[in-house]
């Protein structure tokens, strides 16, 4: 592999997220620069919130990934500002969500209360209905809200804005 920021960012783009392996890390917006200066990478990403706990994961598959293309020492910068937002997910990965059966997220707004969330009109990533009920504010994961489908009776997450 030639060994230049571009070739680095794109082969770091194949790496999936730990906690939804039909999205990468690239596609989340989580991967944000890589950098070589005199034959040194370095990789900046950003959390999807400062307690993620996939963060430790997604630096050791950044590392392995490296290695794997022969680069054995990299720096890994966490980078928190701007802070990540659910906008930064771009749309081909909000389908492969939609598909997997989990409602992509809206627009992120300011106001963030489920009221909020409900007035926007969630669609059930299965049948398309609008007709849903909050089941918990946290569904499999912290980043999630748990929904349940009116029409098709099934539950779903629902990836919340941020």
């Amino acid at each position: 592999m030639l060994l230049n920021e571009k070739n680095i960012f794109d082969l770091l783009s194949t790496i999936p997220d730990p906690e939804i392996p039909v999205i990468s890390i690239q596609d989340l917006g989580i991967l944000r620069d890589v950098q070589l200066t005199d034959g040194k990478v370095k990789v900046r990403i950003t959390p999807t919130y400062s307690g993620c706990p996939a963060m430790r994961a997604i630096e050791n598959d950044i590392r392995e990934k490296l290695k794997d293309a022969g680069i054995e020492h990299a720096e890994i910068e966490l980078v928190y500002s701007p802070a990540w937002t659910t906008d930064w997910i771009n749309d081909d990965a909000k389908e492969r969500l939609r598909k997997y059966g989990i409602a992509p997220p809206l627009q992120a707004t300011s106001d963030k209360s489920v009221l909020s969330l409900h007035a926007k009109k969630i669609a059930c990533p299965r049948c398309g209905s609008t007709q849903i009920t909050l089941v918990s504010a946290f569904g499999s994961t912290a980043c999630k809200a748990l929904y349940k489908c009116q029409d098709c009776l099934e539950p779903f997450d629902y990836f919340k804005c941020h």
